[in-house]
């Protein structure tokens, strides 16, 4: 697949400075290939909300929310909590893994010593790991994002937030998913895709209160690629698409069973109505 160089998305509003949840950002303003815009308070994507503040909480209230879709599984909420209750908002989970899976390996990442995690992540594991998880969510996925797709267009659950934990790979390949459906390129959802990786929005690596601490160099750098958004894991996202189906369009088509109408009335639900 040709790779091309991200442009920064074109977004006007003022993002919020939301304490107690991380990679909070609105998709408004990136352009589709025929020259629209998503539309801006239409579609949301963050990490989880069970640390909002009340400050938080009454930002995101504000906001019009009509369906919040949570990617993390039981093991998540189990670790960090469900999330914050917001009044007439509904909470869809759509669980993206399995919940058993992984569950060893998130807990050698979590607690296990320097050699445990050399074990795991050292020799480009981590970095291998993630773009196996990035090919499983498209391949293995069709039935619970062709859903995501039917909850957006069917029930009108926009206003829309997309979250997983760390707002990152199962949001990131959800959100990919739909920005693909609405005609925005590669680039442009990979210049989305980067700002994950922003100071303010990176979710916080969390190590156990026995575990060796994040501090130390090489720690840190086996923790990298399960944190960072690195360009190779959504491009394996695509080229997944592209060995299996051949094209986006078939992809959404026949993997995802979306018609071309419904896929206009997505287009309408959540793009400008003229190309500028």
């Amino acid at each position: 697949m040709t790779q091309q160089t991200p442009q920064a998305p074109t977004q006007t509003q003022t993002e919020p400075e939301l304490t107690g949840v991380r990679n909070f950002r609105d998709v408004g303003g990136v352009v589709t290939g025929d020259g629209r815009r998503v539309r801006f308070g239409r579609l949301y994507r963050s990490g989880h909300l069970a640390h909002a503040t009340e400050e938080d909480a009454a930002y995101l209230a504000s906001l019009g929310l009509h369906t919040i879709f949570d990617f993390r599984n039981a093991s998540d909420i189990k670790l960090e909590g469900p999330d914050v209750t917001l009044p007439g908002v509904r909470n869809v989970n759509m669980p993206l893994s399995d919940p058993a899976d992984g569950a060893e390996f998130w807990g050698t990442v979590r607690d296990g010593n320097l050699d445990a995690l050399r074990a795991a992540l050292g020799d480009g594991k981590g970095a291998a790991r993630m773009q196996q998880a990035y090919r499983s969510l498209i391949l293995e996925r069709t039935r619970d994002h062709a859903r995501l797709l039917d909850f957006l267009i069917e029930e009108r659950s926009v206003p829309a937030l997309l979250h997983c934990a760390a707002g990152k790979d199962r949001a990131g390949t959800s959100i990919a998913v739909v920005l693909l459906a609405l005609g925005v390129k590669h680039s442009e959802i990979e210049a989305d895709y980067m700002l994950s990786n922003d100071a303010h929005r990176r979710y916080r690596i969390q190590r156990g209160r026995n575990a060796a601490g994040v501090a130390t160099p090489e720690v840190v750098e086996l923790l990298n690629p399960l944190f960072e958004a690195r360009p190779e894991y959504l491009a394996t996202a695509f080229e997944a698409i592209d060995e299996r189906w051949g094209s986006t369009d078939r992809y959404l088509a026949e993997g995802l069973g979306l018609s071309d109408e419904r896929r206009e009335l997505l287009c309408t639900l959540l793009l400008e109505d003229d190309a500028r």
